[in-house]
């Protein structure tokens, strides 16, 4: 989902707080056997306890600071923001930084992969460093796909101490489960793009507050849907009726075993916030291709268009407006950052580690 536009303090900033986007985007999984990847619940404890902690940010006339902390999460037009892989060949590193060169391409930002010529390899990670090797940590290792926001990537809060994902230096920050094996699904360029995206602050556009996604979807079970789970533990319709699970029964069975709290979480439409953003994009590659009984009608409005694996005109036009190349937007985007720090340093909400970490110490 694009950021968005804000008039007053920052011409580009999103109405959604910082989360954890992760899904499986492969297309030759069929739809009814989608899987829904989420993190620990350990990772989106902290990431909620942050969102508390921002939205107790002292309030000013015109937009409230809570409409523009996801200024936070964004890194800094013409930053570049360094890359490095826990495993894999030079070969498959070379491809995934390919595949992101449409990205920074379209905006002022630089992944840096942090590749030696003299060697032919890419810069890499160890779960033993103390230190960043790089400020997104690419790993093939953990279960489905999936990107922390932004600067999540190296917030030391974000995770808890010894798990394998969070914003630690020996965590994992991005993840591209199989990449490294020969089973690496045709649609793996879509799904670099799509995690990477993530990587640069962009959230999935089903939630996007203009898309009316929810209303769109189908939360409850269809009146008089009779339990029916098959082999696996996969909620299925009535054979007897045809009756289909809602989102709610379908997502708590195998193979997401999600609470009602973690689909909304997940699922449900962001609040508007005081800005206005970007225009619904059917198009855009953050947009994902649910199962057919997700949706209340056949080709709904909140379906992908395409399902290319390329960005989209909307995905393009997102990226320069988050990261513009021209001086006034970028001091725009500065001085509401420097607003919300100037918040943060002077809250009693926030630990010394968090402040620092914002302040960029």
């Amino acid at each position: 989902m694009r950021n968005q536009e804000v008039t007053g303090l920052a011409s580009w900033v999103t109405a959604l707080m910082a989360v954890i986007c992760l899904w499986t985007t492969t297309p030759a999984v069929a739809q009814s056997d989608i899987m829904i990847d989420d993190v620990p619940d350990h990772v989106t404890a902290t990431l909620q306890a942050r969102a508390k902690k921002l939205a107790s940010l002292p309030q000013g006339p015109g937009p409230g600071l809570e409409f523009f902390v996801e200024d936070l999460n964004k890194w800094t037009p013409g930053q570049v923001v360094r890359v490095a892989f826990l495993s894999g060949t030079p070969e498959l590193h070379k491809e995934i930084a390919e595949a992101t060169k449409q990205i920074t391409d379209a905006c002022n930002i630089k992944l840096d992969f942090g590749f030696d010529a003299n060697t032919g390899k890419y810069r890499s990670w160890s779960t033993s460093d103390s230190t960043y090797a790089a400020e997104i940590r690419v790993s093939f290792d953990q279960g489905g796909y999936f990107s922390l926001v932004g600067r999540d990537s190296n917030d030391p809060s974000i995770g808890g101490i010894g798990q394998p994902v969070g914003g630690s230096p020996n965590q994992r920050s991005l993840n591209l489960n199989g990449f490294d094996s020969p089973a690496r699904p045709s649609s793996w360029k879509k799904t670099a793009r799509h995690e990477f995206l993530h990587a640069l602050a962009f959230h999935h556009e089903h939630q996007s507050p203009v898309g009316g996604c929810d209303a769109q979807f189908r939360w409850e079970n269809d009146p008089g849907y009779q339990f029916t789970q098959d082999g696996n533990g996969k909620y299925i319709a009535d054979p007897g009726t045809g009756k289909r699970p809602g989102i709610y029964t379908y997502l708590s069975g195998w193979p997401n075993f999600w609470s009602k709290q973690k689909v909304d979480h997940n699922l449900r439409q962001a609040q508007s916030g005081s800005g206005t953003t970007g225009p619904f994009d059917r198009k855009s590659i953050m947009l994902y291709e649910f199962p057919d009984l997700f949706y209340i009608s056949a080709n709904n409005p909140c379906s992908p268009i395409g399902n290319s694996e390329n960005l989209s005109a909307g995905d393009i036009a997102g990226l320069k407006l988050l990261y513009p190349s021209d001086q006034p937007s970028i001091d725009n985007q500065v001085a509401a950052r420097n607003r919300v720090l100037e918040a943060i340093s002077k809250s009693s909400h926030f630990e010394s580690k968090l402040k620092a970490h914002y302040m960029g110490k």
